[in-house]
């Protein structure tokens, strides 16, 4: 590049009173005018063509990221970055769960550096989804990308108000969230379900699968929640890397006291497989004997490894809320973070948030629960056995069923007087084992436990 002296200001005024410094006034390559001619042959295209100075290039590109931001709707994540990202999440969190959040970390990380393809984060309320996917966009609009981040309910809110006269047409902006180089959809599944609102997001999804643009969606549905069209393009393996991060909200501390719903560990906190009898002093028929180390030998192997339903059944105090509490107790001694509730106190918890004194809303209430990593229930069939109550548990837990979630339940009722649409899951032999515990209640105050600690074999049952 030449000296700033074969510049010339275009005032005709003397330059120390009016020139206008685009570049650095301090720059000895342009002396603040910002541009420079460059030495070149006469014969090249370029010759007598003004350049940019290098002390202005660094201007422009702040001046466009900046536009790059405002089109962004970054604003209220502004503060989500990879830096400000908690990788170990909250003080207890589990081995498995830290691994999870920080796979999660590592993939959006990645994705960041050269987005390609779609990014799908599931993962319950408060996981990180949008931390991560926010970082990601913000990371985006850092190094001049177009980035697009959106809510799915407010996307469609802009898409309404576009439709019904707004400033800007709805072609134009379907054009914008088809076009632009990132769109980032937060919370797929929040919006309201109407056919025109479903078209429309299908559309712009569609458009953006067909064409391989890049994309980030985060989600607390499971697949088979979502509408099948959109659920078959999120299934697409060549096209999206699902990652699903198994941590608890950031937003609650860790102990049941934090909870919005009442686990009762806290007060079930002796009941171990340590202090579990098997009642060998007891002079019982082998046939009952035989059920109730069948029984502890599952829920220990079970407690080591949790997957699919396990489900105790027998007669009250036989033994059956001591296994499902110590199965609980275990997993948050490994630092997971399990709900055990009884049933009929459930059910209470989620009918008391329609009090206008609440401070939780039942939907938060009953996804807390639905999507526990490891969810416990005591008592089935205690409940009033109302309509309501009926279809709120059968939600519950066929959510649980088709997301494969690891369940525990304890009933004293037989499997026919079960609701048939919970009896026929607990019948599936692919996820659910049932063990049936034929021992009289426990006599008070003869139990001599030995400790134990849990078997590395699963019962045959």
């Amino acid at each position: 590049m030449s000296k700033g002296s074969s510049v010339t200001s275009s005032s005709t005024e003397p330059a120390d009173r009016t020139r206008q410094f685009l570049g650095d006034p301090n720059c000895p390559i342009c002396g603040g005018v910002g541009f420079v001619r460059r030495d070149l042959p006469v014969d090249h295209p370029d010759f007598g063509k003004s350049a940019v100075c290098t002390c202005r290039q660094s201007q422009i590109a702040q001046t466009e990221r900046q536009r790059l931001y405002r089109l962004s709707n970054l604003d209220a994540f502004q503060n989500m970055t990879f830096e400000t990202f908690k990788v170990q999440g909250r003080l207890g969190l589990g081995e498995a769960q830290l691994r999870s959040l920080q796979f999660a970390f590592n993939q959006a990380q990645q994705f960041a550096r050269s987005p390609q393809g779609w990014l799908l984060l599931m993962g319950g309320y408060g996981s990180g989804k949008t931390h991560l996917a926010a970082a990601i966009a913000n990371q985006m609009v850092e190094i001049g990308g177009s980035t697009l981040f959106v809510t799915v309910p407010d996307l469609l809110d802009w898409l309404r108000f576009s439709f019904e006269g707004g400033d800007t047409s709805l072609e134009q902006r379907l054009e914008e969230l088809r076009s632009v180089r990132l769109l980032v959809l937060d919370d797929l599944g929040t919006q309201n379900a109407t056919p025109w609102a479903e078209e429309k997001l299908y559309q712009i999804i569609n458009h953006r699968y067909v064409n391989r643009l890049p994309m980030v969606i985060t989600t607390n549905l499971s697949l088979n929640e979502i509408d099948g069209r959109i659920a078959s393009r999120l299934q697409d393996p060549d096209l999206v890397t699902l990652l699903e991060i198994h941590a608890p909200d950031y937003r609650s501390p860790v102990s049941d006291e934090g909870r919005s719903i009442i686990s009762s560990l806290a007060l079930l906190s002796d009941r171990t497989f340590g202090s579990f009898s098997l009642r060998e002093y007891e002079k019982l028929p082998q046939e009952e004997q035989q059920s109730l180390q069948k029984a502890f030998g599952a829920t220990t192997a079970y407690a080591e490894d949790p997957q699919g339903w396990l489900v105790l059944m027998g007669g009250y105090g036989a033994g059956k809320t001591h296994l499902a509490a110590s199965i609980g107790n275990y997993r948050k001694a490994m630092g997971e973070d399990p709900i055990f509730v009884v049933v009929p106190d459930l059910l209470d918890h989620l009918r008391a948030t329609f009090s206008p004194s609440s401070n939780t809303s039942y939907d938060r209430r009953f996804e807390e629960v639905r999507s526990a990593p490891l969810l416990i229930l005591d008592d089935l069939g205690t409940q009033s056995a109302t309509p309501w109550a009926r279809e709120k548990l059968y939600q519950l837990l066929n959510y649980r069923y088709n997301a494969k979630l690891p369940t525990v339940i304890t009933t004293a009722q037989r499997l026919d007087e079960i609701d048939p649409r919970v009896r026929s899951r607990m019948l599936d032999k692919r996820l659910c084992t049932i063990y049936a515990i034929t021992t009289p209640p426990y006599l008070a105050g003869a139990s001599s436990p030995a400790r134990r600690k849990p078997s590395t074999r699963r019962s045959d049952g």
